[in-house]
């Protein structure tokens, strides 16, 4: 497994991309060329939602999106003090 890049929060934690997880997000085609929205995402996120102890929702916005799903979901998981992006997609809404 090998690190793409790393990101430090809002909240100062860094966060991390591997090529694996790199592999998964390239299979949501909406996601193709927003890598620049995921790390600002992670940097100025709209809204953090805790969802477990290790887990938390960040939300970004894409304006220029023609779908109703303009929301940015990042789910990161926190191990080990550091943080790694498990999964993204897009939202209607904030939750």
């Amino acid at each position: 497994m090998t690190i793409i890049w790393e990101v430090t929060d809002k909240t100062l934690r860094r966060i991390y991309l591997t090529d694996e997880r790199y592999s998964h997000l390239m299979k949501h085609r909406d996601l193709q060329n927003k890598f620049e929205l995921i790390k600002n995402t992670l940097e100025k996120p709209l809204k953090i939602i805790q969802q477990e102890d290790n887990v938390n929702w960040y939300y970004g916005y894409d304006k220029g999106r023609r779908w109703k799903e303009k929301y940015l979901r990042l789910i990161v998981k926190y191990l080990n003090g550091k943080g790694f992006i498990i999964t993204a997609y897009f939202v209607e809404h904030l939750k």
